[in-house]
């Protein structure tokens, strides 16, 4: 199946390296990151879990859970955890599902059809706390992903759920937003600083402060 934007995260029950756990509730309420990786053991997966450790505090600050799957079985990712720890300098704090018979890979579409093998390719879904997917990102196996661009993308989303506004191209927490469309801009200049009317379409204002 196709997942879209807006669509609700597929549920599913899978068994982790923290247990077995229902998505829905184990989010319960929260931000989530779930990402694929193809296989356990291999060179640019450990870079990313290894990655992920290290900033998990920084999912964390934003109400972000994080957790990973593939299609190998529990055992071998708390087998692999040490190397994890050691690529990415920080233990494994987040969960692994294990998907060896590729019932979540599947409800996801994380199987790349045609590449001659059953594992996942890199796929990343943010769901927001009403289980909508807000996000979609899909990398071939051989790039690994930019984990501060997913933490950009979670601040932008949280951002602008809480204001009426946009943000523009490469965007980062602390710039100029757009303000929406919608709001006139007399409204714009009540509500924010530093309004400026570039086009009559496109007007500028201070990165919100609360």
């Amino acid at each position: 199946m196709s997942i879209h934007l807006g669509d609700e995260a597929p549920d599913f029950t899978a068994e982790t390296t923290e247990g077995s756990i229902d998505f829905h509730r184990w989010k319960a309420g929260k931000w989530a990151v779930l990402f694929s990786h193809p296989a356990d053991y291999t060179p640019v997966c450990t870079t990313e879990l290894g990655r992920t450790a290290t900033i998990n505090s920084e999912f964390e600050k934003r109400d972000v859970k994080t957790i990973a799957v593939s299609v190998d079985p529990v055992e071998d990712h708390r087998g692999w955890a040490p190397d994890i720890r050691d690529v990415g300098g920080t233990d494994l704090n987040f969960p692994i599902i294990a998907d060896p018979d590729r019932r979540v890979s599947a409800l996801y579409d994380m199987i790349h059809a045609g590449e001659g093998d059953t594992s996942t390719v890199r796929s990343v879904f943010i769901i927001d706390p009403q289980n909508k997917v807000r996000l979609t990102l899909t990398y071939p196996k051989s790039v690994g992903r930019n984990f501060d661009e997913i933490l950009r993308v979670i601040d932008a989303l949280q951002l602008t759920d809480a204001h009426p506004v946009s943000t523009p191209a490469d965007w980062t927490p602390g710039d100029q937003v757009i303000v929406s469309p919608a709001m006139a801009t007399d409204e714009a200049r009540q509500r924010f600083e530093q309004v400026e009317e570039a086009k009559p379409y496109l007007r500028w204002a201070a990165y919100p402060q609360s």
